[in-house]
């Protein structure tokens, strides 16, 4: 088939690599948010699919909006069967999805229906989910309501950022995309309507869902934590500034701290929480690099009775 590849961020590239190297499809353009600026100089930089769209020589659309007409008539010229989408970052009205005679199909970072939106690795650490995975489906109207090619399952591991998770799913969902595209290809895969029950909805994630309670139960201070790492930090205050929290650990048998109360060892920081303490492993302090929990404790030289949080 001819392929239009739309996508954006490094997450995507997986998946472009992975058609590109298919030998049964022409990836003949991609599909990618316009240049942004990034890094201290706020220069604009190209996405990471744009980039590595360039380096395979393959045109570049950049549309402000995917409705703006110059970019709907280059996609009708191209002519593309289908077009494979992955975190590309932008509603894509009807008229560019009635385009492909075999629509536009999404690579998703969950078990649909669970966890429809710009979020569902972060929202299904922090939901403490054991498994999740990666569905392609035909894009519709709908929030990610389409019907569903295929699925592939991956565990989640106990210290799982999801960072750590997304990137494996990266991988394998980009093996589930290529063979979705073969199978639409032969006419051996039939999308699957999705089930009207187990709808969970992933919006994306903002700062202040990322404000650590330590009044909530440890597992669930390790689940934000986990869940917002990389992005957006999970976060809480000391001294009235904004520490991030970069990896705790839970620690059942330790429960003589109140929440959010510190206790410095020489090797090693403790919170309480509203059940156990957890550990501070790692943390960034406002305005400075990551560093080692223990670190930071002996440069703030923490009190007896200080707490984190406001």
């Amino acid at each position: 088939m001819k392929l239009v590849f739309a996508g954006t961020p490094e997450v995507a590239v997986p998946a472009l690599d992975a058609l590109l190297a298919s030998g049964r499809h022409e990836v003949a353009a991609v599909v990618t948010r316009p240049d942004a600026p990034a890094g201290r100089g706020r220069r604009l930089v190209a996405s990471p699919v744009a980039q590595r769209a360039e380096e395979a020589g393959i045109e570049i659309l950049r549309p402000a909006r995917p409705r703006d007409e110059d970019f709907l008539a280059r996609l009708r010229e191209i002519a593309p069967d289908c077009c494979p989408v992955v975190a590309y970052g932008a509603l894509l009205p009807k008229a560019a999805l009635d385009i492909p005679a075999r629509g536009w199909v999404n690579l998703h970072f969950s078990l649909l229906p669970a966890w429809r939106g710009a979020a569902p690795v972060q929202h299904s650490l922090m939901a403490g989910d054991q498994v999740t995975g990666a569905s392609t489906f035909l894009i519709e109207e709908g929030l990610d309501s389409g019907p569903v090619y295929g699925v592939v399952t991956e565990d989640v591991r106990p210290t799982d950022t999801s960072g750590d998770l997304l990137t494996r799913l990266a991988f394998a969902g980009a093996g589930l995309l290529a063979a979705t595209m073969d199978g639409i290809e032969d006419g051996a895969l039939q999308a699957v309507p999705q089930p009207v029950e187990g709808i969970t909805l992933a919006p994306k994630i903002q700062v202040e869902d990322a404000h650590v309670d330590f009044a909530a139960p440890a597992l669930r201070v390790d689940r934000v934590v986990r869940g917002c790492t990389p992005a957006p930090g999970a976060w809480t205050l000391f001294r009235g500034e904004r520490l991030k929290l970069i990896q705790v650990t839970p620690l059942p048998d330790h429960d003589d701290l109140t929440p959010g109360e510190l206790a410095a060892g020489k090797n090693n920081v403790y919170a309480g929480t509203g059940s156990h303490a957890v550990e501070l492993l790692w943390v960034q302090p406002q305005g400075k690099k990551p560093m080692k929990a223990a670190d930071w404790a002996r440069g703030v030289r923490i009190a007896p009775g200080e707490r984190l949080g406001a």
